[in-house]
């Protein structure tokens, strides 16, 4: 059994990775935000007396199916709103509020160096779109065995696949992606178990 502390110190550390898998799955920081804590408050109200070695899994499978369920819903609000589209007018004009773009810059991660500081936020851009052009299989595998740790037979239990499957992925992903990143110029060396 676990303890209050040891969810809120699982949940603490996994919410910034978790925030960046939802954002390569779903593309919308709001929709992402709303996935992850809804896949907290499962994992809390379900799962939180379950012992702390398996909120991993637990929180990863949730994850997937809060992702999935927001796919669900915006394929049926979609299908409604291009039926009753014709009948509202449209706006281009939005309004935008500056809060929105400004960074943080007491930020602990933010570096002295503005070029290398450029050069790696760059480098991040040209991987985060890569991964988005992954399809979605190849992309969760890889996000799950190395953004978020898990081992081989964790990924397969979190995907609900089988774990050569997951070697598939994982493998497909590394090389598209190595491939997509080289003709950007970058060359990183994959790693991969």
């Amino acid at each position: 059994m676990s303890s209050r502390e040891q969810l809120s110190d699982f949940l603490a550390s996994i919410e910034r990775r978790a925030y960046k898998h939802a954002m390569f799955s779903v593309r919308d920081e709001a929709a992402a935000l709303d996935i992850v804590q809804d896949a907290m408050l499962k994992l809390a109200e379900r799962y939180g007396d379950k012992p702390a070695e398996e909120f991993p899994m637990l929180f990863h499978r949730i994850l997937q199916n809060t992702i999935m369920d927001h796919f669900r819903r915006q394929k049926v609000r979609n299908s409604w709103f291009s039926l009753f589209s014709s009948f509202t007018p449209q706006h281009a004009d939005e309004e935008f509020d500056p809060l929105d773009v400004l960074e943080d810059d007491e930020s602990p991660s933010h570096t002295l160096q503005p070029d290398a500081d450029l050069q790696q936020n760059q480098i991040l851009a040209s991987i985060e779109a890569a991964l988005l052009r992954l399809p979605a299989r190849q992309r969760e595998a890889f996000l799950l065995r190395y953004w978020d740790g898990l081992d081989t037979a964790e990924t397969a239990s979190a995907m609900g696949c089988s774990e050569g499957s997951v070697k598939t992925h994982c493998s497909r992903a590394t090389h598209a992606l190595a491939e997509s990143l080289k003709q950007k110029g970058i060359d990183l060396s994959w790693e991969s178990n």
